[in-house]
């Protein structure tokens, strides 16, 4: 049977002790160790931001789960690949670890080359998440609105939400397309949407919450994306 040690990351202390994303991230991966028969032989949890930690003396844990795997010749099981990094010279030095990565999200078919790409794609992401907020708290600004903390007013708190509902659309409609191709897979040969659900599942293809697909979630997206 083939061994891995998983890694799960919050971006933050707090979220770390309230346990906000790990129980989910932790479910991804047992659910896909479990439909592909690995043994899960040890869990590493680890509570860092992933905005200037991309270093590994600066993430204690990962580099940890990096020697286990190395000395039990495992690999290492991630539940989404921004839990290792959305940096791409982060994600090329730890290839050159010479452990095998697997992003569950991706499945096991992903290998070193694609990891590069969809890191590529998330740091790009990252890019565009930063341009729009910029764009959008310039133009509050042109508008005469205060910012930061003197911005007190419902109109000005109201510029600053939208600016970041903006932002957030763009960052999940990045993640989206990078299921794209998984998406128009599961849905060829005129497959259902609760086929297409099942599919994805099957392999291991997580939506962009970390959750399992249902048919509407996979119409949403099918719809998102211009499939349907």
């Amino acid at each position: 049977m083939p061994t891995a040690v998983a890694y799960v990351r919050v971006s933050t202390a707090a979220q770390g002790r309230s346990g906000l994303g790990l129980e989910a991230q932790r479910a991804a991966i047992k659910d896909f160790a479990d439909r592909e028969g690995i043994d899960v032989l040890d869990w590493f949890t680890e509570a860092e931001s992933g905005a200037g930690s991309d270093a590994l003396e600066k993430r204690p844990q990962l580099a940890a789960a990096i020697a286990a795997a190395g000395k039990r010749r495992a690999a290492v099981l991630v539940a989404r690949l921004d839990r290792l990094s959305r940096d791409v010279h982060f994600i090329s030095g730890l290839m050159a670890h010479r452990v095998e990565f697997i992003v569950t999200s991706l499945g096991r078919q992903a290998d070193p080359f694609i990891l590069h790409l969809y890191a590529a794609l998330a740091q790009k992401e990252r890019a565009l998440i930063s341009e729009r907020t910029k764009a959008g708290l310039q133009a509050a600004k042109r508008r005469g609105q205060k910012l930061g903390t003197g911005a007190k007013s419902k109109s000005e708190i109201k510029a600053l939400a939208a600016a970041g509902a903006a932002a957030n659309r763009v960052a999940a409609l990045q993640r989206l397309s990078g299921l794209k191709l998984h998406l128009a897979d599961s849905l060829a040969g005129g497959r259902s949407m609760r086929a297409a659900a099942d599919w994805l599942n099957e392999r291991g293809v997580a939506s962009p919450g970390v959750a399992k697909w249902h048919a509407p979630s996979v119409l949403k997206a099918a719809r998102r994306l211009q499939l349907r």
